[in-house]
């Protein structure tokens, strides 16, 4: 059985946040949110989220079937974070102890770190620093661990360890409910350390037993906006280096940010300052412009997006091309060889294949049939205040220049609509229709002056 604690209660001073420490992000996500995905990778049988700082934003962000919510109404230590858990715990569970603010801790190193857990061990992650200034060294006598000495409580010599405490442990359920209580407050923060179970443990002939974590950022906390930038480049190296080891160049590597799940076809290219957002596949051969933006969206083969284009929640068949400075915003559908131009809006529209939106249009609440032809500044009038109305348009539809459909509105096929119309009935098919007033030329008209 296993039960995870994780200690999310930390105001975060330095943060220089109203915010809660944990609920601040990396890869879009919140610190703790990236820690509870580790829990669940792991099919823990239990999740306890230690929250105090900010509880109620907290909890009411993390919420969710499986997570249970213990607050710590008084900050006095890791050890005490713990204690507020401790009814809750069982004793034959292995208890995996992680934190909200070290968010790229990484699940295999945590698999490793439980089976070092029985009735006569327990597991401790720890980290060899060459600089090991700030943190708990690892105190050894004839290569076991003995004791955690946090840095304000290290003679000189033990000032030296270069070996240091994650805070990432693995404790029989047993052991916390017979250590946790014994805990002192007896040292120079006046806090209840969760590292003084070690020594603890050793004094009950229970052996701990440690695993070294792959790199520092796995286990580095978030502190300020220093470390959190920090910690963002190295996650965002790891994506890119992952993409294009899967076969995608990336024009430059550093300039590029992944807030979810990017998936790639063969020969992508992705030019600079490009976000993927939530769920993101690319199929093909498919080339994203510089400064694109794509969230929770499909695309095709052999589709290019050009530079500058904000694509949502929609679905781009193969071979479109799209933008730049084009925006698809959500229900939006290309199909085969669609194309959307410069300073195009779509929303719930399906763009049938072959047709076109080349410039400055609008196009909401609409169905294209294949090949159509949409002028510039164009627009489907698809809200009278209330309610939403959608505009049908069929093939081969060719709409002039600066024209208003104003929806619920049917053009039947092969319509061709005459530029600077305002439409407000439906069409039979192969009609010309003309919806203008009649132009006036008035001599001698004074223009209004400046007063």
């Amino acid at each position: 059985m296993l039960e995870i604690v994780i200690l999310a209660a930390g105001k975060g001073t330095r943060m220089c946040s109203a915010k809660p420490k944990v609920l601040h992000t990396l890869a879009g996500k919140a610190f703790v949110s990236h820690v509870i995905d580790r829990a669940h990778e792991l099919e823990a049988d239990g999740i306890k989220v230690v929250i105090g700082h900010g509880a109620e934003q907290v909890e009411k962000q993390l919420a969710e079937p499986g997570i249970e919510f213990v607050e710590q109404t008084e900050q006095l230590g890791t050890g005490h974070a713990v204690q507020q858990v401790l009814p809750r715990l069982h004793a034959e569970a292995t208890v995996l102890i992680l934190y909200g603010d070290v968010p790229l801790i990484k699940t295999n190193t945590l698999k490793r770190l439980i089976t070092k857990v029985s009735e006569t061990s327990m597991g401790l992650l720890t980290i060899e620093l060459a600089n090991p200034a700030g943190y708990g060294r690892i105190v050894r006598e004839d290569g076991e661990v003995t004791a955690i000495v946090e840095q304000k409580d290290a003679t000189k010599e033990q000032m030296q360890i270069t070996e240091i405490n994650t805070g990432v442990m693995a404790v029989k359920g047993a052991h916390l409910q017979q250590w946790l209580p014994a805990l002192s407050n007896e040292n120079a923060q006046g806090e209840y350390y969760l590292t003084d179970i070690v020594a603890m443990a050793r004094s009950n002939d229970v052996l701990v037993e440690t695993v070294q974590a792959a790199s520092e950022s796995e286990v580095m906390g978030v502190n300020n906006r220093v470390q959190q930038a920090e910690l963002e480049r190295f996650y965002q190296r790891g994506i890119a280096h992952d993409l294009m080891i899967a076969g995608a160049t990336l024009l430059d590597p550093a300039r590029i940010d992944c807030r979810g799940v990017l998936t790639t076809g063969s020969d992508c290219v992705i030019d600079v300052n490009c976000i993927f957002e939530g769920e993101v596949s690319l199929g093909d051969n498919v080339h994203i412009g510089a400064n694109c933006h794509l969230k929770d969206t499909s695309i095709g083969d052999n589709t290019q997006i050009f530079s500058n284009t904000y694509i949502e929640e929609s679905q781009l068949g193969e071979d479109c091309l799209v933008g730049p400075f084009a925006r698809l915003r959500p229900g939006s559908v290309l199909a085969q060889k669609a194309k959307i131009g410069n300073f195009v809006e779509t929303k719930k529209a399906y763009i049938g294949k072959g047709s076109k939106v080349n410039h400055l249009t609008y196009v909401g609440d609409a169905e294209l049939g294949e090949n159509v032809n949409i002028g510039a500044g164009a627009i489907t009038c698809n809200y009278d205040g209330a309610n939403k109305h959608k505009t049908i348009i069929g093939d081969g539809v060719f709409i002039g220049s600066n024209t208003a459909l104003v929806a619920p509105v049917t053009l039947a096929k092969g319509t061709t609509i005459a530029a600077g119309s305002t439409i407000t009935s439906s069409s039979q098919e192969n009609q010309l229709v003309v919806a203008r007033t009649k132009q006036r030329n008035i001599d001698g008209w004074r223009r209004p002056v400046k007063k």
